[in-house]
């Protein structure tokens, strides 16, 4: 019987935007554009699930970082996690992603900077 390997780590909303502000480690979005543009965390870099599927590297933010991988609600951040570890990348998902991020009451940018709203 094949041992099972766990995944990748999950992280609260709350850690991850601890973690994030401390700059111990890059929260990375990988939600499609119009969803980063409407709502997204400050300081947060943006690569969507398809570009990391498709192996595409890293932006350089996110190069030999930790890296906290956030979507929407958690299932693409988890996929996206998956697939980083698989590469060697020290990650972790986001559990509850940007929904459970606006639920804590953390902060949600629009592109202008203005307050954004998750969609």
């Amino acid at each position: 019987m094949p041992l099972h390997t766990p995944g990748p780590a999950q992280i609260t909303v709350t850690e991850a935007h601890h973690r994030a502000q401390a700059g111990e480690a890059v929260l990375l979005d990988v939600r499609e554009a119009d969803e980063y543009a409407a709502g997204h965390a400050p300081g947060v870099t943006w690569q969507p699930l398809i570009a990391v599927a498709a192996a595409a590297d890293l932006p350089a933010a996110a190069q030999g970082c930790p890296v906290l991988a956030i979507c929407r609600s958690g299932n693409r951040s988890q996929k996206a996690a998956e697939l980083l570890a698989a590469r060697g990348v020290e990650v972790s998902n986001v559990s509850g992603g940007m929904r459970a991020w606006a639920a804590a009451g953390l902060p949600v940018h629009d592109n202008a900077g203005n307050d954004g709203q998750v969609i």
